[in-house]
């Protein structure tokens, strides 16, 4: 770290320096932390709410911001480039994930799907800071932080409800009599998995099974290293329409505390030529904001979900035996 700072006045030691800038980047976490203690007592107490572990806009926004501009006092008589800036802001970073890490029990998997929003909002939160304390108009100042706290106490008291449903749609060469064979259970997948996330360790589906094929039975979702979602078939029509509701699922600290799989569906359309068109549908609540951001992660993953599961059911429905194995019940 040392040699980032050179450019600093004889009269500074650079030890001196370097100093500051520690002390700015544990003051920035130190203070950070006691804000996220504070706004997850106060959301998740909210015995109003059915929701379980949130974490708020501010977590991610107002707070990351708060930490830059902290650090940037620390640093406002140190000389900095901005690119030493610019470097701080992710040792800042660094510093805050691996105390997620540590006290919040995050995955690695969600540490690194947060990097982005926070790194940003750090970055912008200390070249703020840096333009606040050149100019050192107390008035501005005490306004900027004034707004951020308005903002971070009126977000503790927001309800926070974000449901969204994804659907994908696949064509399979095979009649509906067919592909409904594998809709419920399905063999397991031997396939290794194509999505980056799946290939880095998040959980994804590799077989299905069922107690019954009826409604109202049991059906299981099995996820690698030995996940499993309990469902109940909510709506059992062969050939049409199975639908599920999840009645239980893992807590694991890569995916599960943020997001709640509710329903899944799978639709068949006889399309008249001997093909199939399949869609997959599912519910999900959200327990992490802003959504604007974390929905398109969520989206993404439930897709990849979807995408596996068919093309599995597909793979299945267009071998040649298909119409001879897995009758009915």
């Amino acid at each position: 770290m040392e040699n980032q700072f050179q450019n600093i006045p004889e009269n500074k030691p650079k030890q001196n320096k370097v100093g500051m800038i520690l002390l700015g980047l544990g003051v920035a976490n130190a203070v950070a932390a006691l804000l996220m203690t504070a706004t997850k007592l106060i959301v998740n107490n909210d015995h109003t709410s059915d929701m379980g572990n949130v974490l708020i806009f501010s977590n991610f926004v107002v707070i990351p911001l708060l930490m830059g501009i902290i650090s940037a006092w620390f640093w406002r008589n140190l000389q900095m480039k901005n690119l030493q800036y610019f470097l701080c802001s992710l040792y800042n970073t660094l510093l805050g994930l691996t105390f997620s890490w540590i006290f919040m029990g995050e995955g690695y998997i969600c540490l690194l799907i947060v990097t982005p929003l926070i790194w940003a909002t750090i970055l912008g939160g200390t070249y703020l800071g840096k333009a606040m304390f050149k100019k050192n108009n107390r008035t501005i100042n005490a306004g900027v932080f004034g707004v951020l706290m308005v903002i971070l106490t009126i977000d503790n008291f927001l309800t926070h409800d974000y449901q969204n449903m994804v659907s994908d749609v696949m064509v399979i060469n095979a009649p509906p009599e067919t592909v409904f064979k594998y809709v419920a259970a399905y063999e397991r997948i031997e396939k290794e998995p194509d999505y980056w996330l799946f290939k880095i360790g998040m959980p994804c589906p590799v077989q299905s099974t069922v107690d019954a094929y009826e409604q109202g039975a049991g059906r299981k979702c099995i996820f690698s290293n030995g996940y499993v979602f309990d469902e109940v078939m909510t709506v059992y029509k062969p050939n049409e329409e199975l639908t599920f509701e999840i009645t239980h699922q893992p807590r694991d600290p890569e995916i599960m505390g943020h997001i709640d799989i509710q329903k899944g569906q799978f639709l068949l359309k006889d399309n008249g030529n001997g093909t199939t068109t399949l869609t997959g549908n599912s519910w999900y609540k959200l327990y992490v904001f802003p959504t604007a951001y974390y929905d398109l992660w969520a989206e993404s993953i439930t897709r990849n979900v979807h995408l596996r599961v068919m093309e599995q059911i597909k793979i299945l429905s267009e071998k040649p035996d298909a119409d001879a194995k897995l009758s009915l019940k």
